[in-house]
Protein backbone atom coordinates (compact mmCIF):
# COMPACT_ATOMS: atom_id res chain seq x y z
CA UNK A 1 0.00 0.00 0.00
CA UNK A 2 1.60 3.27 -0.47
CA UNK A 3 0.31 5.93 1.80
CA UNK A 4 -0.40 9.71 0.56
CA UNK A 5 2.98 11.82 1.56
CA UNK A 6 1.24 14.96 3.38
CA UNK A 7 4.40 16.74 2.63
CA UNK A 8 3.41 16.07 -1.13
CA UNK A 9 -0.13 17.80 -0.54
CA UNK A 10 1.82 21.09 0.97
CA UNK A 11 4.10 21.15 -2.01
CA UNK A 12 1.06 20.78 -4.78
CA UNK A 13 -0.86 23.35 -2.39
CA UNK A 14 2.19 25.61 -2.08
CA UNK A 15 2.34 25.82 -6.08
CA UNK A 16 -0.94 25.83 -6.81
CA UNK A 17 -0.86 29.61 -5.25
CA UNK A 18 1.83 30.45 -7.06
CA UNK A 19 1.36 33.28 -8.68
CA UNK A 20 0.53 32.93 -12.84
CA UNK A 21 3.25 34.25 -15.42
CA UNK A 22 -0.23 36.48 -17.21
CA UNK A 23 -3.47 37.00 -15.57
CA UNK A 24 -5.19 36.19 -12.25
CA UNK A 25 -4.86 33.18 -10.53
CA UNK A 26 -7.45 30.40 -11.76
CA UNK A 27 -10.09 29.33 -9.09
CA UNK A 28 -10.20 25.90 -9.75
CA UNK A 29 -6.09 26.02 -8.56
CA UNK A 30 -6.80 28.40 -5.35
CA UNK A 31 -9.59 25.87 -4.68
CA UNK A 32 -7.52 23.00 -4.97
CA UNK A 33 -4.64 24.49 -3.31
CA UNK A 34 -7.08 24.73 0.15
CA UNK A 35 -7.96 21.49 -0.40
CA UNK A 36 -4.54 19.83 -0.65
CA UNK A 37 -3.86 22.19 2.15
CA UNK A 38 -6.88 20.49 4.38
CA UNK A 39 -5.98 16.72 3.00
CA UNK A 40 -2.24 17.33 4.00
CA UNK A 41 -3.36 17.70 8.00
CA UNK A 42 -5.74 14.88 7.25
CA UNK A 43 -3.46 12.73 6.30
CA UNK A 44 -1.09 13.11 8.78
CA UNK A 45 -3.27 12.67 11.45
CA UNK A 46 -4.18 9.44 9.60
CA UNK A 47 -0.39 8.10 9.10
CA UNK A 48 0.23 9.39 12.80
CA UNK A 49 -2.85 7.44 14.10
CA UNK A 50 -1.87 4.08 11.87
CA UNK A 51 2.10 4.46 13.26
CA UNK A 52 1.23 4.56 16.83
CA UNK A 53 -0.98 2.07 17.42
CA UNK A 54 0.24 -0.55 14.60
CA UNK A 55 3.86 0.67 13.56
CA UNK A 56 5.53 3.25 11.05
CA UNK A 57 7.00 -0.05 10.05
CA UNK A 58 3.63 -1.67 9.17
CA UNK A 59 2.42 0.49 6.23
CA UNK A 60 1.32 -2.69 3.92
CA UNK A 61 -0.47 -4.58 5.98
CA UNK A 62 -4.05 -4.51 6.68
CA UNK A 63 -3.90 -3.17 10.10
CA UNK A 64 -1.91 -0.32 9.03
CA UNK A 65 -4.97 0.33 6.59
CA UNK A 66 -7.57 -0.30 9.20
CA UNK A 67 -6.28 2.29 11.52
CA UNK A 68 -5.24 5.03 8.84
CA UNK A 69 -9.09 4.61 7.38
CA UNK A 70 -10.61 4.45 10.78
CA UNK A 71 -10.58 7.88 11.03
CA UNK A 72 -13.22 10.50 8.89
CA UNK A 73 -13.97 13.74 8.18
CA UNK A 74 -17.29 14.47 10.09
CA UNK A 75 -15.80 12.62 13.42
CA UNK A 76 -12.50 14.35 13.26
CA UNK A 77 -14.03 17.70 13.12
CA UNK A 78 -16.24 16.71 16.21
CA UNK A 79 -13.85 15.47 18.07
CA UNK A 80 -11.26 19.00 17.26
CA UNK A 81 -14.05 20.88 17.92
CA UNK A 82 -14.62 19.40 21.56
CA UNK A 83 -10.79 19.80 22.42
CA UNK A 84 -11.32 23.86 21.55
CA UNK A 85 -13.94 24.07 24.18
CA UNK A 86 -13.67 25.67 27.41
CA UNK A 87 -14.78 22.66 29.27
CA UNK A 88 -13.90 18.99 27.65
CA UNK A 89 -16.92 17.10 27.37
CA UNK A 90 -17.26 14.38 30.97
CA UNK A 91 -16.50 11.41 27.75
CA UNK A 92 -13.21 12.53 26.65
CA UNK A 93 -11.96 13.64 30.78
CA UNK A 94 -10.37 10.93 31.03
CA UNK A 95 -7.81 10.78 28.36
CA UNK A 96 -6.61 14.46 29.18
CA UNK A 97 -2.83 14.10 29.92
CA UNK A 98 -1.88 15.63 33.54
CA UNK A 99 -1.13 18.95 32.19
CA UNK A 100 -4.29 19.24 30.14
CA UNK A 101 -3.94 19.39 26.40
CA UNK A 102 -2.17 22.38 26.04
CA UNK A 103 -2.28 25.33 23.82
CA UNK A 104 -0.50 23.62 21.00
CA UNK A 105 -2.88 20.85 20.58
CA UNK A 106 -6.25 23.68 21.00
CA UNK A 107 -4.05 25.44 18.47
CA UNK A 108 -4.12 22.52 15.94
CA UNK A 109 -7.74 21.00 16.74
CA UNK A 110 -8.32 25.01 15.81
CA UNK A 111 -6.69 24.62 12.37
CA UNK A 112 -8.20 21.18 11.46
CA UNK A 113 -11.43 23.10 11.97
CA UNK A 114 -10.96 26.05 10.29
CA UNK A 115 -9.31 24.07 7.68
CA UNK A 116 -12.10 21.18 6.63
CA UNK A 117 -14.75 24.13 6.97
CA UNK A 118 -12.61 25.67 3.97
CA UNK A 119 -11.80 22.45 2.33
CA UNK A 120 -15.78 22.00 2.20
CA UNK A 121 -16.34 25.52 0.77
CA UNK A 122 -13.58 25.43 -1.76
CA UNK A 123 -14.83 22.07 -3.02
CA UNK A 124 -18.46 22.32 -2.81
CA UNK A 125 -19.64 26.08 -2.54
CA UNK A 126 -19.96 26.99 -6.21
CA UNK A 127 -20.56 30.59 -5.21
CA UNK A 128 -17.66 31.64 -3.26
CA UNK A 129 -15.17 32.92 -5.00
CA UNK A 130 -11.52 32.49 -3.43
CA UNK A 131 -8.72 34.58 -3.37
CA UNK A 132 -5.29 34.16 -3.76
CA UNK A 133 -5.04 35.61 0.05
CA UNK A 134 -7.57 33.12 0.77
CA UNK A 135 -5.50 30.09 -0.34
CA UNK A 136 -2.35 30.91 1.08
CA UNK A 137 -4.01 31.50 4.22
CA UNK A 138 -5.05 28.14 4.45
CA UNK A 139 -1.61 27.35 3.04
CA UNK A 140 0.06 28.75 5.97
CA UNK A 141 -2.48 27.66 8.51
CA UNK A 142 -2.11 23.97 7.53
CA UNK A 143 2.24 24.46 7.84
CA UNK A 144 1.71 25.83 11.14
CA UNK A 145 -0.64 23.13 12.23
CA UNK A 146 1.85 20.55 11.53
CA UNK A 147 4.85 21.94 12.44
CA UNK A 148 2.67 22.33 16.14
CA UNK A 149 2.09 18.11 15.74
CA UNK A 150 5.20 17.31 15.02
CA UNK A 151 6.83 19.00 17.76
CA UNK A 152 4.45 16.94 20.27
CA UNK A 153 5.53 15.19 23.28
CA UNK A 154 4.42 11.49 22.15
CA UNK A 155 2.57 11.24 25.38
CA UNK A 156 0.41 14.11 24.46
CA UNK A 157 0.13 13.06 20.78
CA UNK A 158 -0.74 9.64 22.33
CA UNK A 159 -3.71 11.37 24.08
CA UNK A 160 -4.83 13.37 21.02
CA UNK A 161 -4.79 10.28 18.95
CA UNK A 162 -6.42 6.95 21.03
CA UNK A 163 -10.33 9.48 21.74
CA UNK A 164 -9.52 9.84 18.00
CA UNK A 165 -9.32 6.26 17.30
CA UNK A 166 -10.87 4.63 19.57
CA UNK A 167 -14.38 6.79 20.12
CA UNK A 168 -14.76 7.13 24.08
CA UNK A 169 -18.79 6.14 24.68
CA UNK A 170 -20.90 8.51 26.38
CA UNK A 171 -22.40 6.71 29.97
Amino acid sequence: MSVINPGHLLDQARSLIAPPAAGAPRQVDLRRAISAAYYGVFHTIMAAAAAQFVGATKGNTPQYALVYRSIGHRQLKEFCSDLKKPSLPQRLMAYVPAGGFGVDVVSFASAVVELQEKRHSADYDPLVKVRLADAALAVVTAESALARFAALQTDTKLAFLAPLVFRPRSE
